[in-house]
């Protein structure tokens, strides 16, 4: 207990002693009486202490090292969560971007033909109700959808409604081989029935198994009484090839649909039949070819220049030989013959012997 308190004593008074240099030596400041003391401290204690700071410093180091590896860890995995909202952001800019395209291609397409459609999105692929080639939208009896109901996009006809729910209808495709549309020929008006076949192109069966049919011919739909189960005048699709089986009277004709069903998103159901038939307006337009233009002739060579014309020169000392000209010739006349000279033509001649 003695040397405890003995102890006790000493620490507080150096402890008072060292609150009064302290004192004395930041008021003295540069004149601080204590000064040369303190030079002799950091002369003496100074290496010592730079020879400790050496040894320790790395030690230090490696500790806050292992101390913030933790937390440099949350960084990293901070950062790539970062990073996967940023490619979730873009990714679904890029969707947002296409479905925009689509809904604003569906737009066009009931405002040329007078359709009221629901626009609604695919939500679902696959077999459903025992149907093989069928597709779920987010739109049901909620919102005005009923069975036999016309659904498009803006390529052009996708199917029929078949079965509706509260939230949620499902959509029999027109490549169902139990699908079937009245269609007609633009152009030709010819009436036929194109079925669906699966992943193969749709069949076109005219009424008219002698009306001229051929490649690139265009088909849509002829529509039903009151517009179910389809509205006039949709985009089927175009004639891809036309074979004749020998020995039969029919042709099989193969229809290339205008929807591409393996990336459907955006498609509409028409609530609401045009009240007069758009026809054949809604088909996509087709440039006109253009006629090939015959190549360009070949330009002329250049003309041979022609050479000046040329011209003898008569030799030195003789005299230039020139045509004669009238005088000349008449007095040559005169001279030719028996010498003697013709009278001219101003008077007549006085006999000979007369005074």
């Amino acid at each position: 207990m003695r040397d405890s308190r003995h102890g006790r004593l000493v620490l507080v008074l150096l402890l008072a002693i060292s609150f009064a240099l302290i004192t004395v030596d930041i008021r003295g400041g540069r004149n601080s009486p204590i000064a040369n003391v303190r030079d002799w401290a950091s002369a003496v204690f100074g290496p010592a202490e730079r020879g400790v700071s050496a040894a320790v410093d790395p030690v230090g180091r490696a500790v806050n090292a292992v101390k913030d590896a933790g937390s440099h860890e949350g960084d990293k995995k901070r950062l790539q969560d970062e990073n996967a909202k940023l490619r979730q952001q873009v990714d679904n800019i890029e969707l947002d971007r296409n479905r925009a395209a689509e809904l604003d291609k569906l737009l066009k397409v009931s405002t040329a033909g007078q359709y009221k459609v629901k626009p609604a999105r695919v939500v679902a692929i696959g077999p459903a109700q025992g149907f093989s080639w069928t597709v779920t939208i987010d739109a049901g009896a909620g919102d005005g959808i009923k069975p036999d109901m016309t659904v498009i996009n803006g390529d052009g006809l996708v199917g029929r409604v078949t079965q509706v729910g509260p939230m949620t209808s499902t959509v029999l495709l027109a490549t169902d081989p139990g699908f079937s549309v009245g269609s007609r020929l633009a152009g030709s008006m010819e009436i036929g029935i194109t079925t669906g076949r699966g992943d193969r192109p749709m069949s076109l069966k005219l009424l008219n198994g002698q009306a001229q049919v051929k490649k690139g011919d265009r088909l849509v739909s002829f529509g039903s009484q009151g517009g179910k189960p389809f509205v006039a005048g949709v985009p089927v699709g175009e004639v891809a090839e036309v074979r004749n089986k020998p020995g039969e009277l029919t042709r099989t004709v193969e229809v290339r649909s205008y929807v591409r069903f393996s990336s459907l998103d955006t498609v509409g159901v028409v609530v609401e039949p045009p009240r007069t038939d758009p026809r054949d307006t809604l088909l996509p337009v087709t440039a006109e070819p253009t006629p090939p233009t015959a190549p360009a002739a070949p330009p002329a060579p250049p003309a041979a220049a022609e050479p000046p014309p040329a011209t003898t020169e008569p030799p030195a000392g003789a005299q230039a030989t020139r045509p004669p000209a009238a005088g000349d010739r008449a007095n040559n006349a005169n001279a030719s013959g028996d010498g003697r000279r013709k009278p001219s033509s101003g008077g007549a001649t006085p006999p000979a012997g007369r005074d």
